[in-house]
């Protein structure tokens, strides 16, 4: 049972050549990875859904994911800059609440990074197939392959490419996909500004009213969970790839002040971002009108008259919403890799290519089993389920933040949070609330991931971690 007491020591050895990653990553990389990571499917494609759960109100969903997500990013920065190696709240967890804790954290986000590729990956195959089909090109979504159990079992082919594409930019370096998502994300951003100069001139206060049709508390309506509250879970999904900033601590240049300027950074512009987005699209267009469709925001400028503006936006979101993919699959391969590094995944998975300087195979392994899941849940189904993970993996942050301030107060904090203990509180509760605000659905199959990797851990990590084999 010594495994509830191991903790990795945050003075730990540098890993070896073999396992070490290449510092090449700026904080205007990391900013533009936070905003890539974050900007992308929960906007483009979220806003609809969160409309359909809240109304007019999901810009007060917004506000509260964001502000659960404010509070977890403070928190992350200032563990990150006492921690800068890769693996985020795993190798936070590990230091500070112990290796079980740790093994459910990164369990956790194995699920949470797999998932969100993979929903990403569809999202973006829905405006690539309508993107295509404007310019007389037909390719299917989805192709149905049988059934597994009561599940259908389909092939997204624009889905399986773009991670195929995404995963190989990743394996030939990191400082290139870097250039490359820097230069996505500001064709990202630019394609919202020019949504809201379109909608703006058709604003109509109306739209806002009834505010909150389906109140704040999150209940059962209509076979589905609605109100304020459960759109905030969903919308969630929006905000929270900040975290992926954290994932690489090990390859920034000066971590303790690029990763909190990448954290911190990245959540404030996107914040601003979406709320602007979100108010424009509800006052140009009545909810009901753009809640159901795949591609809400594109949907608005062509009711309003604007097919062109429309086909442009849509566009932009083909080119730019694989930032998405590159910084959250960038994120889920250094899990891996890092988690496999410390002996609790075959230690294989922890070698860099030698010439390239990647994780190589455990790149390739992740963007397999993204693959595969693509084609079986849908976009609202993976969302959710992402979530469950992440909400756990802010949980442990949050908690890890006042431990270490507790257990090792001297160490040094190249950044500190304010209010640790407030941040702490509003972190954890904030996560709590909007994990019991999700489908029960979505806590089943959350809780049926969680018994899987236990007996993973028992039977794998508790006897081959570095920290096992050290005792």
């Amino acid at each position: 049972m010594s495994f509830l007491l191991r903790r990795k020591p945050l003075d730990a050895p540098v890993p070896d050549r073999h396992h070490r990653l290449a510092r090449t990553l700026g904080w205007p990389h990391l900013i533009a990875l936070g905003v890539g990571a974050v900007v992308g499917t929960g906007i483009y494609t979220l806003i609809g859904v969160g409309a359909g759960l809240a109304g007019p109100a999901v810009i007060l969903s917004f506000a509260l994911a964001g502000l659960v997500c404010a509070c977890a990013a403070l928190a992350y920065a200032e563990l990150a800059s006492m921690m800068p190696l890769s693996g985020s709240a795993y190798t936070y967890a590990y230091s500070a609440l112990g290796e079980l804790i740790a093994w459910i954290v990164g369990w956790a986000l194995i699920l949470e990074y797999t998932v969100v590729v993979s929903a990403v990956a569809v999202g973006w195959s829905g405006y690539a197939a309508g993107f295509l089909q404007g310019l007389g090109i037909h390719v299917p979504q989805m192709i149905p392959l049988g059934t597994l159990g009561a599940m259908v079992v389909h092939v997204n082919p624009l889905a399986v490419l773009i991670i195929a594409v995404v995963a190989g930019l990743l394996i030939l370096g990191t400082r290139e996909s870097a250039n490359i998502n820097s230069a996505l994300v500001l064709v990202k951003i630019a394609a919202l500004a020019a949504f809201v100069l379109i909608a703006l001139p058709h604003f109509d206060a109306s739209h806002f009213r009834p505010f909150m049709p389906n109140g704040f508390v999150a209940h059962q309506a209509g076979g589905q969970t609605v109100g304020v509250m459960a759109a905030a879970a969903i919308i969630f999904f929006a905000f929270y790839g900040f975290d992926a900033v954290s994932t690489a601590a090990e390859e920034a240049k000066t971590p303790g002040r690029d990763l909190a300027i990448g954290i911190v950074g990245s959540m404030v512009i996107c914040t601003l971002l979406y709320m602007v987005v979100a108010a424009a699209a509800i006052g140009g267009l009545p909810v009901v009108e753009f809640a159901a469709s795949g591609e809400p925001l594109a949907h608005i400028v062509r009711t309003l008259g604007n097919a062109t503006a429309a086909t442009l936006i849509a566009g932009a979101a083909v080119v730019a919403m694989p930032t998405v993919l590159l910084a959250f699959l960038y994120g889920q391969s250094r899990i891996f890799f890092v988690m496999a590094r410390d002996g609790l995944l075959p230690r294989g998975l922890g070698a860099v290519h030698p010439r390239l300087g990647t994780p190589a195979r455990v790149t390739v392994f992740t963007a397999i089993i993204c693959s595969a899941l693509a084609g079986i849940f849908s976009l609202a189904d993976i969302a959710a389920l992402a979530n469950a993970g992440t909400l756990a993996a802010f949980t442990a942050v949050g908690i890890s933040l006042v431990v270490m301030r507790v257990r090792n107060p001297q160490h040094p904090r190249p950044f500190r949070a304010p209010m640790p203990w407030v941040i702490s509180t509003v972190t954890v509760a904030g996560c709590v609330y909007l994990f019991l605000s999700l489908p029960e659905r979505t806590k089943v199959l959350f809780f049926t991931w969680m018994v899987i990797g236990l007996p993973v851990y028992l039977l794998w990590g508790a006897r081959r971690s570095l920290l096992a084999r050290a005792e």
